[in-house]
């Protein structure tokens, strides 16, 4: 009892330190110091007069939704002794294994660089920058040469890796029994079950109403649609994250889903977000990185293929390019199993005075990197509001498809999980492709990888992305019965 007041209250500390720190603590602390003009705040009454005023004009909600993102995002707190990498990720073995991943993505990243003799960072002449600021909103016109340059890696190198990974102190013995895992993911972490995942998804029960279920042309909307749509509004009209949240459990209706996702995100555009969105354009437009070859070949190679996504490829720039640039994005590395790759200026290597973070934002883009924003390119159509929403989705959910650790979201526990549960439920099927060299995990790891985008239709997939922000989870990826369905 007293470990879990002391978690509580070093959560509290933790959140109150980062709040501070926040433009809503500058606004409260103005409307506080406004407030005190008002005749119904009296002196001996300051705190709960202050406290009704913040209530009754709204603040007070704002404040709420606030501290419930961070609970959102905040990991689980750690025993006080234990040292700040567990906070990272708990198991060694784990941690070793994404230190060795990251090493070949720079040395293949540093290969192409030194291959292709292209810096990883340069200042673009006047000339270049004008050009690139005229042509801003029709990138996609553009044709560079891109044909000596490859992704850093693809998904299927990805796993390469998973499937090598094992736990040292864990002995596997020779000897197969009925329990035994036969599937390509050999390592022993805890996942759930069929009654867990009931337990823990209870509103995708069958007698629970669901969008794109019970809103279908057979069923009158009179029993179900309306009544959720309506119930949709009064919770924007309330402007309340956790009620969002629990909302789109069931699926959001297609007018709101925008409205919705924004809330369950805490995202409000104020003129500073505008105002920063503009400055890591400006980053965009001085300077010119070698990753930003990446992503124009990323998108080249999977969105604008796709018979969705391809007229949003000048978007896709937009948004990529001021995401590598946008260093808000290390503060996700504290809760990440993954560390920020660095470089160091010319003849200084080894030292870390000299040393900076590259690409800015520490991630490097892969290849089907671009399709986790391609989505979100139908229901955002501000280049700013568009990029607050990925940036928010990435730092949240989508980092855990590409880094090793143990975290349930985490990509090795999905991949074990599809495995148990094909393994465990439908148990012929998963003999039948293993016997035919089709082993269930190679087929399924891109879709999961890529959270399904570019493998659903985009209504499906933004009914599923409901769910992931609804459960705060990426477990219902390795529960996605459509890929199986006939």
């Amino acid at each position: 009892m007293l470990q879990e007041e002391s978690d509580l209250s070093l959560i509290i500390a933790q959140i109150v330190q980062k709040l501070k720190g926040s433009n809503l603590y500058a606004q409260l602390e103005r409307q506080a110091w406004a407030s005190l003009q008002r005749p119904e705040i009296k002196l001996e009454s300051l705190k709960e007069d202050i406290k009704e005023f913040f209530k009754i004009s709204g603040w007070e909600k704002k404040l709420q939704n606030a501290v419930y993102s961070e609970l959102s995002v905040y990991p689980l707190p750690n025993h006080p002794a234990a040292p700040p990498e567990h906070l990272k990720e708990p198991l060694v073995y784990m941690r070793k294994a994404q230190g060795s991943w990251e090493k070949r993505i720079l040395k293949s990243l540093n290969s192409m660089c030194t291959e292709l003799s292209i810096p990883l960072a340069r200042k673009r002449p006047v000339v270049e920058q004008k050009e690139l600021l005229n042509k801003w909103n029709e990138m996609g016109t553009d044709e560079p040469d891109l044909s000596l340059f490859r992704p850093v890696y693809a998904p299927k190198d990805f796993l390469e890796v998973l499937i090598n990974l094992r736990n040292p102190n864990y002995e596997n013995g020779d000897s197969l029994s009925f329990r035994t895992h036969l599937g390509l993911i050999q390592v022993p972490l805890k996942v759930k079950d069929i009654p867990e995942l009931k337990e823990c998804f209870i509103e995708l029960g069958l007698n629970t109403g669901q969008l794109g279920i019970d809103d279908s042309t057979q069923v009158p909307p009179e029993l179900f649609e309306n009544e959720h749509v309506r119930i949709g509004q009064k919770v924007l009209a309330e402007q309340d994250s956790a009620a969002a949240q629990q909302y789109v459990r069931q699926g959001s209706p297609t007018a709101l889903r925008a409205e919705l996702w924004a809330l369950i995100l805490n995202i409000s555009s104020q003129p500073e977000d505008v105002l920063y969105y503009e400055q890591l354009k400006t980053n965009v437009i001085q300077h010119d990185l070698l990753v930003d070859s990446l992503i124009y070949k990323d998108v080249k190679l999977t969105a604008s293929n796709d018979d969705y996504y391809f007229v949003f490829e000048d978007y896709l720039y937009q948004v990529l390019l001021c995401f590598s640039r946008d260093t808000s994005v290390l503060s996700h590395f504290a809760y990440n199993s993954a560390s920020p790759p660095k470089s160091y200026i010319r003849g200084k290597l080894g030292l870390e005075d000299y040393a900076v973070f590259y690409p800015p934002n520490g991630v490097i883009p892969f290849h089907g990197f671009s399709m986790y924003v391609a989505p979100l390119c139908f229901l955002y159509h501000e280049p700013y509001k568009l990029y607050q929403i990925f940036r928010e989705m990435y730092v949240r959910f989508f980092f855990r498809l590409h880094s090793i650790s143990s975290h349930p979201s985490g990509i090795v526990s999905l991949c074990l999980l599809f495995e148990t549960l094909l393994q465990t439920y439908l148990p012929q099927l998963f003999y039948h492709l293993r016997e035919i060299g089709a082993q269930p995990l190679r087929i399924s790891f891109k879709w999961m990888v890529r959270a399904f985008s570019g493998y659903l239709a985009t209504d499906q997939l933004l009914l599923l992305w409901d769910r992931i922000l609804g459960y705060n989870s990426l477990e219902i990826l390795a529960d996605c019965p459509k890929p199986f369905a006939p």
